[in-house]
């Protein structure tokens, strides 16, 4: 079993990545294969809006960046953890646009996500972590997925990694974050010989203005 984690920050050792890498190694503790990658810097182009995943059905979207490498990584795992910074009391540009293109794409092409396990990570100085947290489930809650929590909310406080690292409620947090992701993963491939999951069904759309 595998977990798929981005890091949104422009900082590949930051607050964020201090934390998202204490719950992935209390994963791994438990036989859980990780990748992790940091996103902050690349160039990510924001959804146009445009459609062409929809009418191409394969598997792509039609910007040609970091998110039509990623996304065949994040089909494949079993498990997808997403971190961010907390910029004036919400996501950093670059995971909020990596977010809406992947996620959109996959929803596109036969819900690719869906069932998938899922949990999310903010670093944040003083406040707004708790707004940031709440965006990144969004993504999971509509696609489908398992979202797992810890005992508290995701979020981990330091201007900088040695801070962090003396939130010790904020470490605790991430180290049982991983270990409930591992257990969720591992209670899953055992009940999918036994339970098979839902029928997926035809999404209704309503609109509010007809």
């Amino acid at each position: 079993m595998k977990v798929f984690a981005i890091n949104g920050s422009p900082k590949p050792n930051g607050n964020t990545a201090f934390a998202m890498k204490t719950a992935l190694g209390a994963m791994e503790s438990e036989g859980i294969v990780t990748e992790f990658v940091t996103i902050g810097r690349e160039l990510i182009s924001g959804c146009l809006g445009c459609g062409e995943c929809i009418k191409r059905q394969n598997r792509r979207c039609i910007i040609d960046d970091k998110v039509n490498e990623l996304l065949p990584v994040m089909v494949e795992a079993d498990g997808i953890l997403v971190g961010s910074p907390v910029y004036y009391s919400g996501l950093n540009g670059a995971i909020k646009s990596f977010l809406d293109r992947s996620f959109f794409v996959a929803a596109a092409n036969g819900d690719l996500f869906r069932h998938k396990v899922g949990a999310a990570i903010a670093a944040v100085r003083r406040s707004g972590g708790i707004n940031a947290f709440d965006q990144l489930n969004k993504y999971f809650q509509i696609s489908e997925m398992l979202v797992v929590s810890s005992n508290y909310w995701n979020v981990i406080h330091g201007a900088s990694p040695t801070e962090s690292e003396k939130d010790s409620e904020g470490v605790q947090i991430m180290h049982v974050l991983g270990k409930n992701f591992a257990w969720i993963l591992k209670t899953l491939d055992y009940a999918k010989s036994k339970f098979p999951p839902p029928t997926p069904t035809t999404k209704i759309k309503t609109n509010f203005i007809r």
